[in-house]
């Protein structure tokens, strides 16, 4: 069943029977017919040349220890540095954390930013901070949800609103489970907020590593035969003969392309084929990790390889984890945890879908990012743990027009405050759209017709190849 989040309805009041117009709005609902106000795409004379045709964001929800990452602190007090040393790396003077010794051996292929800042310390508004470029209103506001004044569009949603590639396969994709609060309320920053329905990243809510693994997204229901499918296709017909009739309804200019692209999807090979892992070698889905991480992470190099421009992963919060320290936020026991739950899944996943691309040719024009909201505190505390800290982390960029093997960045010894090349979300934000051809000044129109530019930050022009 085509499950898409487009739920306005189209009212119409001649001709058709309530229920038709139900259901014929719905499915024009998920073909992307969203009402409001359609921005516009105001670009400078000459853009960025494109050096990222793609890019895969690996999110890793709860905030990885900068210290027993990215940047280890060997020197500082056994409270600080952790259990966890230094090891080499494929370039000389670059080490990073033992506990990632596959990515150890790819550190030619990344460029790592030690001096990330969000200032904000609590999950939901420094991750919509992360995932919008925009900060929160007000910072360390925890448990956030979406909604004015924090309504920024996620980064895949203006590239979405921006592309003009045709394609079958929608432009930004986000899998496999949403980031959500410790409430279960939805973190802000993950959608097209006001940009309206037509830029929302579609949402795969799948579990790749589950056996015989499906997207329900490109699977009609089981009681729908292609005999309803067909009478469904008449009804919309009919509901495109009365949008003519509304001269100058952008709906009505847009409907047939739009509801001929959903039908297409349906029955197209080619997407039912961008989302069967089962196509997959055993040995590559093996190399990826049977995880839902890892196969996450393979499926999202098959829908890149499918057209798709920007996909969103995100390390999500699964039902079977530790209420006092989840996912990444290892407030307790973080020794163990990184030993044994997140960094081997890590370390085996990131460094597949690196070999992955190379190998196909395709690394030089992928972007891959991996990063979180924010970092760990400078101190162990007594139960083992470490608490949220947004001023200073870690992340790491490759590919797709980023100098490997350079760090780019210094934080102090304690790993707890920015020394040098300080960068916040914004910068982040302008540098991926940057490199995926995309002027970072580009202005969209708001909801209120406002332009507004679509990064308020600076390319981070030292990791640029």
């Amino acid at each position: 069943m085509l499950n898409i989040y487009d739920r306005y309805a189209v009212r119409l009041c001649e001709g058709m029977s309530r229920r038709a117009v139900l259901r014929a709005g719905t499915l024009a609902g998920a073909l992307g017919l969203a009402g409001g106000i359609l921005t516009q795409r105001a670009q400078a004379d000459k853009g960025p040349p494109v050096r990222a045709k793609r890019c895969i964001v690996l999110f890793l929800m709860g905030g990885p220890p900068q210290h027993s990452t990215w940047d280890p602190k060997p020197h500082a007090p056994a409270e600080v540095r952790g259990e966890f040393g230094p090891i080499t790396t494929s370039v000389p003077g670059i080490h990073i954390c033992e506990l990632l010794p596959q990515m150890a051996k790819r550190a030619h292929h990344l460029a790592i930013l030690r001096a990330v800042v969000t200032g904000d310390n609590a999950h939901s508004s420094s991750g919509y901070y992360m995932l919008t470029g925009v900060p929160h209103v007000p910072k360390n506001f925890e448990n956030a949800n979406p909604g004015a004044p924090n309504n920024w569009p996620t980064l895949g949603a203006v590239v979405q609103h921006l592309s003009t590639r045709p394609s079958l396969l929608p432009k930004a994709v986000r899998l496999p489970l949403h980031i959500f609060n410790t409430d279960g309320s939805v973190w802000p920053g993950q959608t097209a907020g006001w940009l309206g329905h037509r830029a929302e990243p579609w949402y795969f809510r799948c579990l790749p590593a589950e056996k015989n693994f499906r997207v329900p997204q490109f699977q009609l229901q089981a009681d729908v035969s292609l005999d309803r499918l067909g009478s469904r296709r008449r009804l919309l017909q009919q509901l495109e003969s009365q949008l003519r009739r509304m001269e100058q309804d952008p709906l009505a200019r847009q409907f047939v392309d739009l509801r001929d692209r959903g039908f297409e999807i349906l029955s197209s090979p080619q997407a039912r084929a961008a989302v069967d892992l089962n196509r997959e070698p055993k040995q590559v889905r093996d190399r990826y990790g049977w995880n839902q991480f890892g196969q996450s992470v393979l499926l999202a190099r098959r829908l890149i390889e499918a057209g798709v421009q920007y996909v969103h992963v995100n390390w999500y919060r699964g039902p079977d984890e530790p209420p006092q320290a989840p996912v990444w936020d290892t407030h307790v026991g973080e020794s163990k945890r990184l030993k044994t739950v997140l960094c081997p899944p890590l370390d085996q996943a990131f460094s597949a879908l690196l070999d992955d691309l190379e190998q196909r040719g395709l690394l030089e024009e992928t972007l891959v990012v991996c990063m979180a909201e924010f970092g760990r505190t400078p101190k162990i505390y007594r139960n083992g743990g470490r608490n949220h800290w947004g001023h200073v982390f870690s992340i790491v960029m490759a590919g797709g027009g980023v100098q490997g093997g350079i760090v780019h960045g210094e934080s102090d010894s304690q790993g707890a405050y920015p020394v040098s090349g300080v960068v916040h979300p914004e910068d982040i934000a302008a540098t991926i759209f940057y490199l995926m051809g995309i002027d970072p000044h580009t202005r969209i129109r708001d909801p209120l017709d406002r332009e507004l530019p679509i990064s308020h930050g600076k390319v981070i022009r030292d990791i640029l190849a």
